[in-house]
């Protein structure tokens, strides 16, 4: 699961986030000259905290449950859809794309920080889009223009605008890295190599081209990127930071208290998914019932999501009777990997572009690399007889299905990519639990930050009546029907 270790640390990243945003002006002022950080120690910090908060904060702690890889028998909030703005990663988006406007703006920058820097500010708006529909983009993070009041763009012109859109942008930038001369440094994520910062703006490009599929009609830069030789190639090329094995490095939940175990326990979904396909991999992502084990005995259990702990304790359940997450997730302290995107999530998007014909091509064969990278991700070998299993072979019945969910599974701790995924394909298909406060139905949005409606009233109202109201059902461009 490991491809390497890093000198830099998620500690660093943390001082610099401080240091580069929050309170940058009160140290070492110099009265006569503006000061600047250098781009290498900006990037450092830009790709650690974003790293950090994609896997864990948001993929691990929140989007988990949305996916139903995890279900909470107490203080399940998000579990049972009482979902508020997540303003915190707002807050921390913002300072982010702050510290890339910094870092392409310092004086020892060159085209290659610049072309790095779009990259990670198209996925840090894709982000944006994707959890909150229309946002401030175009005139974002630009208060010494005088923007201070910015407007929410909408999420197609986000997307798909030919000169300032996500999916233009990232072309640029690749197109630069690939004929640049120039060199970066600080990049904790790729140890520099720009040919990997290629692959992973080109892969990107895959993911929201697919995002957006059922607005497209033409698809010739995605079949162009298929064929280019130029996207991900192996586990080799994977957008992920090792956490490590020395404090505060260490995967948060390592961190945490035994008692935070009541919120990540195994979901019902999870299980029935990896109990039908008698899939190994199971015995990493999750761990076997302690009960079971105390009597020599190994099965795994998981549970409906989306139950007050009452409705938990009248069935008689607790921790021991269920499977919690993983030792890699709980006991080894590096055992997991902060993530931005693996290859598996590439070839199973390109399995389905093929399957849907939007792009020729050997859906077989794509399915079978996500799957074989998937099992190599985790250690695991994969049985003689996987892919001839009828659950899982790609047969003619229900192939889209199939690849959606082994796509799913890939995606755990990735964010919220599962729970975007399952917004717009609706695979696996994912039912509210009897305490759910959403009549059933299942979220497609945060609420926007209360710092939106106090301080760029005018322009927040406007977005709300545009996307049908502040609300968590209201659907985003990409994902309407």
């Amino acid at each position: 699961m490991k491809i390497f270790k890093y000198t830099f640390t998620l500690l660093l990243a943390a001082i610099l986030l401080s240091a580069c945003t929050d309170n940058f002006e009160e140290i070492n002022k110099n009265p006569n000259a503006p000061e600047s950080v250098e781009p290498q120690f900006l990037l450092t910090n830009i790709i650690s905290v974003a790293i950090d908060q994609n896997t864990y904060y948001q993929g691990f702690d929140q989007s988990n449950y949305f996916a139903q890889f995890v279900a909470a028998i107490d203080f399940g909030f998000l579990d049972r859809y009482i979902i508020g703005s997540n303003s915190t990663y707002w807050g921390v988006i913002n300072k982010l794309l702050t510290d890339i406007n910094s870092m392409k703006a310092s004086p020892s920058s060159n085209e290659a920080y610049e072309a790095v820097g779009d990259i990670m500010r198209c996925f840090l708006f894709s982000q944006m889009t994707d959890m909150w529909n229309d946002v401030p983009y175009t005139e974002a993070n630009r208060l010494e223009e005088g923007f201070d009041k910015p407007k929410f763009d909408t999420q197609e012109s986000i997307y798909t605008d030919p000169e300032t859109g996500i999916l233009a942008v990232l072309e640029r930038s690749a197109n630069t890295l690939e004929n640049t001369n120039q060199v970066i440094s600080g990049d904790v994520m790729f140890n520099n190599d720009l040919d990997k910062w290629v692959r992973f703006a080109n892969s990107l490009r895959v993911r929201y081209i697919m995002r957006i599929s059922k607005r497209l009609t033409d698809f010739s830069d995605l079949s162009a990127l298929a064929n280019s030789g130029k996207l991900m190639q192996s586990n080799a090329d994977n957008a992920v930071l090792p956490y490590l094995a020395t404090a505060p490095n260490q995967f948060p939940f390592f961190l945490s208290s035994v008692g935070g175990l009541v919120e990540h326990v195994m979901s019902k979904t999870a299980d029935s998914v990896l109990s039908l396909w008698d899939d190994p991999r199971i015995g990493v992502l999750y761990q076997p019932v302690a009960a079971g084990l105390a009597n020599d005995t190994v099965y795994y259990r998981g549970i409906q999501n989306g139950q007050t702990n009452e409705r938990v304790q009248q069935q008689g359940l607790g921790v021991n009777d269920l499977s919690v997450v993983g030792s890699i997730f709980r006991d080894v302290p590096d055992g997991a990997d902060a993530q931005f995107m693996q290859y598996a999530e590439v070839q199973f998007a390109l399995a389905e572009a093929v399957q849907r014909n939007y792009i020729s091509g050997d859906a077989q064969q794509y399915y079978q690399n996500g799957v074989r990278a998937s099992f190599d991700y985790y250690g695991v070998e994969v049985p003689e007889d996987y892919f001839t299993r009828e659950a899982i072979a790609l047969n003619g019945t229900d192939n889209i299905t199939k690849i959606m969910t082994q796509k799913w599974l890939s995606l755990i701790n990735i964010g919220h990519e599962a729970w975007f995924n399952i917004r717009r394909a609706g695979i696996p298909s994912i039912k509210a639990g009897p305490d759910a406060v959403n009549e059933g139905r299942y979220p497609v949005r945060y609420l926007y930050p209360e710092s939106e409606q106090a301080s760029n009233a005018s322009n927040y109202q406007e977005a709300v009546e545009r996307i049908g109201g502040d609300n968590i059902n209201s659907k985003g461009w990409w994902e309407r029907d």
